[in-house]
């Protein structure tokens, strides 16, 4: 069975963000990831994390204006600035939570925004912010969205992920395996699975289509996540899901698919 990190932004909301560390800890988990830091001070977070014993598997750099919809900035022609000034603030709050993977966002392009312009900016950026990060010891991280959920979005297909890692030619850029988006956009996780298993650095389960627990749906993720072991993948396999009635209630499937497993 795979390690399962609980992703803070969507579990345990029951609970104010600061309380969620240890509820998640209280329930089982021995990592955790989330959005964003940054509405909250470095040592707070830290605090967090140590009481709770946590280890912080991943966060994403700043996005840009969520509350207007931006999902990243990293794929948007004249945000150059703003980009780079996000990696020295994520790497500031990777490096006093012990956190080793960072996840960037490439944003929502306008609709007739010129492809290539966006393509060759987030290959830019994702070098300069690749060579920053090594200094560190982090693996930066680009995933692929649906667009039913995130219409617009500039990355949607692991194909197109991978062609953009394989340009940058960093060896610390992998690619963040969701299966919730890659099977609502291509379906055939298994064989995206064994394809792109050396260049993952992390997976995130949810069910299909409802985005819950991954214990109901289309998706047969006792299969996945024993493939997931047969292959030999030693990352987390993060929680981003919305529970459907209480996080900890939710929580059965875990047992459920153990089960199954044995």
């Amino acid at each position: 069975m795979p390690r399962f990190s609980a992703h803070l932004t969507q579990l345990f909301t029951e609970l104010p963000f600061a309380e969620r560390f240890a509820a998640a800890a209280r329930a089982g988990f021995k990592g955790c990831e989330f959005r964003s830091p940054y509405e909250h001070g470095t040592s707070d977070v830290a605090r967090w994390l140590s009481d709770s014993g946590l280890e912080c598997v991943l966060f994403n750099l700043p996005a840009g204006d969520w509350a207007r919809g931006e999902r990243g900035i990293a794929a948007l022609p004249g945000r150059a600035v703003e980009f780079r000034d996000s990696v020295h603030v994520a790497l500031d709050y990777a490096r006093a939570l012990g956190t080793r993977q960072l996840h960037v966002m490439a944003g929502v392009v306008v609709a007739g925004a010129p492809v290539e312009a966006c393509r060759e900016t987030f290959v830019a950026n994702l070098r300069f912010g690749a060579e920053l990060a090594s200094r560190e010891g982090v693996v930066l991280l680009i995933e692929a969205l649906n667009t039913r959920d995130t219409p617009g979005y500039f990355l949607t297909t692991q194909a197109q992920a991978d062609a953009i890692r394989s340009d940058v030619g960093a060896a610390n850029v992998k690619l963040q395996l969701d299966f919730y988006h890659a099977q609502r956009m291509e379906g055939d996780l298994a064989a995206k699975l064994n394809e792109y298993l050396p260049v993952i650095g992390h997976v995130q389960v949810a069910g299909v289509p409802g985005r819950h627990e991954p214990d109901d749906g289309e998706v047969n993720y006792s299969y996945l996540l024993r493939l997931l072991d047969e292959l030999g993948y030693g990352g987390w396999v993060g929680c981003e899901y919305v529970p459907r009635d209480g996080t900890v209630k939710g929580l059965r499937w875990m047992q459920s698919i153990d089960r199954k497993e044995r």
